[in-house]
């Protein structure tokens, strides 16, 4: 960690920490807004008469705030480096490997319940959308009017503070960038951010909310992965940090 530039470091934390803040806030801030009249339009369009509409609103997607599942590796990694502009490298290497092991395993099984959740979700949105014209219209009810403006100006926000964040660590250290994990996963959430956006805009409004789902279940999915890595990553540092321990007590 020689010549780390700490003010480029704590900026980098403060970023990633935006990014999750906002994707975790993305129910707020994005959906709410009135489909009733996109819903009587819908059912003209099917030929169907629902009669008086009352307010329909428009749902927030998954999508987004699935993606904090991934990018909280990226702010556990950022909270690592400037762990260590506080704390001794020997002590550090106590500390770590523990926390590591708690926030994967923590990581692991809030991926996979979250996967399950979405899963069923998806599950229950195509088999609405297929049972026309009732089941369709049920569908347009509760998910068939996404905020693909919100949610792209959301997803711009983030996309451009975790290029924010990915710049300030090379400024912090560009040996940063000889970190093959961080690379990965710096690649890995700028790329799901990528394809989310793409999602949105591939199909008709009506079919975002599915298609937002589709990759609310492969970002779940991905987050397992990561925190399947941290834990294995984790053991090593475990074991040497006691290593050491007994090495000093049989010394002295």
């Amino acid at each position: 960690m020689g010549g780390l530039r700490k003010p480029f470091l704590l900026l980098a934390l403060l970023a990633v920490a935006l990014v999750v803040a906002l994707e975790l806030g993305s129910s707020l801030l994005t959906g709410g807004g009135d489909a009733g009249g996109a819903l009587l339009a819908g059912a003209r369009d099917l030929g169907v008469d629902v009669g008086e509409v009352g307010r329909i609103s428009e749902p927030s997607g998954r999508g987004t705030g699935y993606l904090a599942l991934i990018d909280v590796v990226a702010l556990w990694t950022t909270g690592l480096f400037c762990l260590s502009l506080l704390l001794t490298e020997r002590v550090q290497g106590r500390v770590q490997g523990v926390a590591t092991l708690v926030f994967a395993v923590l990581l692991i099984l809030a991926s996979l319940v979250l996967l399950v959740t979405v899963f069923v979700e998806l599950t229950v949105m195509v088999s609405l959308f297929l049972a026309v014209p009732f089941g369709t219209l049920a569908y347009l009810a509760l998910w068939g009017f996404f905020p693909v403006g919100e949610a792209s100006l959301l997803l711009g926000l983030v996309l451009t503070l975790k290029l924010v964040w990915a710049g300030l660590l090379l400024l912090a250290q560009p040996r940063f960038l000889q970190n093959k994990g961080l690379v990965l996963l710096a690649l890995t959430t700028l790329v799901c951010t990528v394809v989310l956006e793409l999602l949105h805009r591939l199909v008709p409004v009506i079919l975002v909310s599915i298609l937002d789902d589709v990759g609310a279940l492969v970002f779940a999915v991905v987050a397992l992965v990561w925190g399947l890595v941290l834990l294995v990553g984790s053991v090593p540092a475990i074991v040497k940090a006691v290593r050491a321990t007994g090495v000093r007590r049989g010394g002295t």
